[in-house]
């Protein structure tokens, strides 16, 4: 806990040094205007019964009277302060906690439930981050006025004064065990929210209203939505009355010491013990010291709490490389000679079956290997290994002789461009869509009309309303759009295609080009005049290509058949044809299909 506390004091002074030291100037001016008040008006009350040196009440008046003001001031300017503080505080947070993420070379932590708990909390905790600031601050606040309120207490009762700190004492446990449950709830009810944002998501998503609607499944998903959320809020609903109790029961303690201190002080006064300014003294310490011990122990708690859920952002900021990371990288050399897979393993946990089953497989440099086998073969597991978001097990993958887990992924990556088939589509302009495959060169417009054109996706995206600056999306409006409803492009299945391989293109000349089903979905014409426009993209590099369709591979250099893990045959498309193995049986299979029945069985 302490270390968090550091972490995010370090962060908020290194993130605003002068609002942070002026809010704590302030806070402090806060802490110490009480006991100003409470003695300056014992003094005015005993000097207008007569129990106080009679002279300098107009100074007094005015001193209280100004206080008064710093009072009701002073709490607003401490608010802006803290305000300030805290966006500045959140905004630098953020960008620290993607930035961290970022730094996750693999895709394994996207794939962990829990992965994505703590990453949520994280985000939430940068706003309970700044709490903590304010909250340590307001600590010490509390303290500076408790104590001198305390000492002002002591000289009229002391034992009223021990009476008075002793409730703090049950006040600090039950509400630091608040504290400590609620964050353990939160962190509990994490998956159910989690799910409920989920189906929230498909509820309000265009891409699935297509089948939610068609099927009917609405009401299904809905109720499945409404479940998660009564889970969550009767865990909340739980928690709030257990700390309503406590804090009840806490509360009434507290009338109670108070209710019986004033009666003591009435009486007192009454026998002449005390002057009326004594008793006003009494009250207003009695009331400032409970105030200051119940902000002093909700501050504890809550700062308590706030440290628990800051500990999620401190976790994922201070996470290591999730790959092994090389403290000097290799040098990578210009793809001359190939890659080369041996004896490669690899699982995606200890609880799942071997995908790779000692994989053996040579991608020589400048030439088109196409890659294809059933589903589950492992042809996209090969390509996740290629591009290193994963490592194997067992084995090793090497560039022209370089193992690639002595490179560092980013340098690895530089070298490699592709198309998946789950590409994704961004809402956001047409150029942005391109220009993302490689944001140092954004700027070029040049550049991104070329990758078009070669991807055979320049005429649709120049015909759009603001061409390349239209967005690709109805969920946003640009500036220029945002008074009209009908702003934005919503692309065809096989446009997002072409824009994909674009995005591909324009990265420019790389060692290798993948091409995962890079024309799945496309019709037979368009399917042929992608593969073409890849040919000529890929004209000298090395290219791998992942398919289904055989027809789309038969011009590939080499092409490998993958079955259970393993390479079961390999050479070009004639040779294959030539052994009549598995593959010439699913050429076959699939060329039959495109065949008229009556002559389906020729072969």
């Amino acid at each position: 806990m302490i270390t968090i506390a550091r972490i995010a004091a370090a962060t908020a002074i290194r993130t605003a040094p002068g609002l942070t030291l002026l809010y704590v100037l302030v806070m402090l001016a806060e802490a110490v205007l009480p006991i100003a008040v409470a003695w300056l008006t014992k003094m005015v009350v005993d000097t207008l019964a007569g129990d106080g040196p009679g002279t300098g009440l107009a100074a007094l008046a005015l001193g209280l009277a100004g206080a008064g003001v710093l009072v009701a001031a002073l709490p607003q300017v401490s608010q802006y302060l803290g305000s300030q503080i805290g966006r500045l505080f959140t905004a630098h947070t953020t960008a620290e906690l993607f930035t961290a993420t970022l730094r996750f070379a693999s895709l394994r932590p996207y794939e962990d439930p829990e992965f994505h708990d703590r990453l949520r909390l994280a985000q939430n905790s940068l706003q309970t981050g700044q709490g903590v600031i304010m909250g340590s601050f307001r600590i010490i606040q509390s303290s500076i006025t408790l104590v001198g309120m305390v000492g002002s207490l002591l000289v009229i009762s002391p034992v009223l004064t021990g009476i008075v700190l002793a409730t703090g004492g049950p006040a600090l446990v039950a509400q630091l065990r608040m504290s400590r449950r609620r964050a353990a709830m939160l962190w509990d009810i994490g998956p159910a929210e989690r799910r409920q944002m989920f189906y929230g998501d498909l509820l309000g998503t265009v891409e699935a209203a297509k089948e939610i609607r068609l099927f009917g499944s609405g009401g299904f998903l809905r109720d499945r939505m409404m479940s998660e959320l009564r889970t969550a809020n009767d865990a909340r609903r739980r928690m709030d009355l257990r700390e309503l109790s406590v804090e009840g029961l806490l509360t009434l303690l507290a009338a109670a010491v108070a209710g019986g201190g004033l009666v003591w002080a009435v009486v007192a006064a009454g026998s002449g013990a005390l002057s009326v300014g004594d008793v006003s003294l009494l009250i207003a310490a009695v009331a400032a010291v409970q105030s200051a011990l119940n902000g002093l122990v909700s501050g504890i708690a809550g700062l308590h709490q706030d440290l628990i859920m800051f500990g999620h952002y401190v976790t994922v900021v201070r996470t290591g490389p999730d790959l092994p990371v090389p403290a000097e990288s290799a040098p990578l050399p210009r793809l001359r000679h190939g890659i080369r897979l041996t004896d490669v393993w690899f699982r995606y946990s200890d609880d799942h079956p071997w995908i790779l089953r000692g994989l053996d497989l040579f991608i020589p440099a400048g030439t088109a290997v196409a890659v294809v086998g059933l589903n589950g073969a492992g042809k996209s597991t090969l390509v996740k290994l290629l591009c290193r978001f994963y490592d194997p097990q067992h084995g090793t993958i090497t560039w022209d002789g370089v193992d690639i887990r002595d490179v560092r992924p980013e340098d690895l990556r530089h070298r490699i461009s592709g198309v998946f088939q789950d590409h994704m589509t961004y809402d956001m302009t047409a150029a942005d869509n391109i220009s993302i495959g490689y944001v140092a060169a954004r700027e070029d417009r040049t550049r991104i009309q070329a990758a078009a054109q070669r991807a055979g996706i320049d005429g649709t995206l120049s015909s759009l309303p603001r061409g390349y600056d239209t967005l690709l999306t109805r969920i946003f409006f640009s500036e220029e759009d945002k008074g009209d409803p009908d702003t934005g492009v919503v692309l065809s299945g096989g446009q997002w295609q072409r824009t994909a391989l674009a995005r591909a293109m324009f990265r420019g000349r790389r060692d290798l080009m993948i091409l995962d089903e890079p024309s799945a979905g496309l019709d037979p014409e368009a399917e042929a005049d992608v593969h073409a426009r890849t040919r000529r993209q890929g004209d000298g590099a090395t290219t791998l290509l992942i398919s289904h369709r055989l027809n789309t591979v038969r011009d590939a250099d080499l092409i490998v058949v993958i079955e259970n893990g393993v390479v079961v045959e390999s050479g070009t498309h004639a040779r294959l044809m030539a052994a009549a193995g598995g593959y010439a049986r699913l050429f076959r299979l699939q060329a039959s299909g495109y065949q008229e029945p009556e002559s389906a069985g020729v072969s």
